[in-house]
């Protein structure tokens, strides 16, 4: 947090230098514009062709072809899900939130996509039907889907409290990729990321700039659904957090069961879908 009393005097232009405009680093005009409206058109046609139910306090993993859809629902109560997405063949490739983040904001929606990681950078998700988004942005700077908050982690809790909890979603994501992947826990670890934080509202405060949660939005029924860019892995936690209005990485907060389904459009439907290509710089970094 900056400091309340600054240890050093501000400079007499300091007034006129917190008064310049920003500029936005990654004007979204120049991003490959997803249609949409294409997508829902193909997305009518679609069945369920498979889904998962993931228990309070525990995470799962599913795969979602190239060209198919996959929906995370709310179902019983108020609850968040941190989500994680590796290319399905190769785990290496996964879900990069900060870059996603600097692309499209601090919070998602329909329309955004969600970008993997480096030497990849691809879009490997895009979002198409968010029900939360007619909450926006609160008074308080608050909003639902962020990509700014990590993942509840028994690292930090071990830090903050002393103590060992084995279900936050890190740990829920690691035992849930081991298990589909056959990997062991300490291989699975390596690949589980920073998450898309679904149904969770957050901001930062506007006096300190902490990152803040609050109880979230969501009702049973509401979903947030994606097209798969690329053939995905989808990892799930449902959040020990419950609806994350008081605490997470928690055996008290109320939780309740997440789902994800997946909407097959058919296979003649997928064969017509393209790929996006690997990112083409070269590689070479100015060396040689």
């Amino acid at each position: 947090m900056k400091l309340e009393q600054p240890n050093h005097r501000a400079p007499e232009t300091a007034e006129q230098m917190q008064r310049v405009r920003p500029v936005i680093c990654y004007p979204p005009e120049t991003l490959p514009q997803p249609d949409v409206g294409a997508l829902k058109h193909i997305r009518k046609g679609a069945k369920l062709s498979n889904q998962i139910k993931i228990a309070p306090r525990t995470a799962g993993c599913i795969e979602v072809p190239a060209g198919a859809f996959f929906r995370i629902v709310s179902v019983d109560g108020p609850q968040v899900g941190d989500l994680n997405l590796w290319n399905a063949n190769d785990l290496s490739e996964k879900f990069y939130s900060g870059k996603t983040r600097a692309l499209h904001g601090t919070h998602l929606s329909t329309g955004d996509q969600m970008w993997s990681s480096f030497p990849h950078m691809r879009a490997m998700a895009t979002i198409v039907d968010d029900t939360l988004d007619w909450y926006g942005f609160d008074m308080y700077g608050g909003s639902v889907h962020d990509v700014i908050g990590t993942r509840c982690d028994p690292y930090t809790g071990r830090l903050l409290s002393g103590d060992d909890y084995h279900y936050c979603c890190h740990s829920n994501l690691t035992r849930a990729l081991a298990e589909h992947t056959k990997l062991s826990a300490s291989e699975a670890e390596a690949y589980v990321h920073d998450v898309l934080n679904v149904f969770m509202c957050t901001g930062f405060t506007r006096d300190t700039g902490q990152y803040f949660m609050k109880s979230s939005p969501v009702r049973p029924g509401d979903y947030l659904e994606f097209y798969a860019e690329i053939d995905l892995l989808v990892g799930l936690s449902a959040c020990p957090g419950g609806d994350c209005s008081s605490e997470h990485s928690s055996d008290t907060a109320k939780c309740h069961p997440l789902h994800i389904e997946v909407w097959d459009p058919g296979e003649k439907a997928r064969k017509k879908h393209q790929v996006p290509q690997l990112n083409p710089y070269s590689q070479n970094h100015g060396i040689g």
